[in-house]
């Protein structure tokens, strides 16, 4: 599933998630998605499981911005790790307006998973952005 991808860029990163759970042991699923929670692209779950990771993502994603404008000196979120009994949840920042979340099981190394992660985002960033979105009836800026 891709939704809301500009014109000119990759629209269909299915795969760059796929490759990223099949060369990190014990990995299961992962979701990119927009800053505020809609998914952009997934592997490994269904549309309902991955419309609320991308949910409850975003919401982690913005207590994280929220930590660090008030005791990280206005610092910008790395990752958010939520560790679980059976499950770690990972979830980075991707790119301007764009997070990606992945999800594990506790026996995975959260070091690789990080830095696969990392060199996933690095290798891709340029389509990885999200432009913000207008408010409804707001004039368009693009000039159409």
């Amino acid at each position: 599933m891709t939704t809301d991808t500009p014109s000119g860029q990759v629209a269909d990163l299915d795969w760059l998630l796929s490759g990223l759970v099949q060369r990190v042991p014990y990995t299961r699923s992962a979701v990119l998605l927009s800053a505020d929670g809609l998914v952009k692209s997934l592997h490994g779950m269904d549309a309902d499981s991955a419309d609320h990771m991308a949910a409850l993502a975003a919401g982690l994603y913005s207590l994280g911005r929220s930590a660090g404008a008030r005791f990280g000196d206005n610092g910008e979120v790395r990752q958010v790790v939520v560790e679980l009994d059976s499950t770690l949840l990972f979830v980075s920042t991707a790119g301007s307006g764009t997070c990606l979340a992945v999800l594990a099981g506790r026996e995975a190394d959260a070091a690789v998973l990080g830095y696969e992660m990392t060199m996933l985002v690095k290798s891709v960033r340029p389509y990885l952005h999200t432009p913000a979105r207008q408010a409804a009836g707001a004039p368009s800026t693009t000039g159409l």
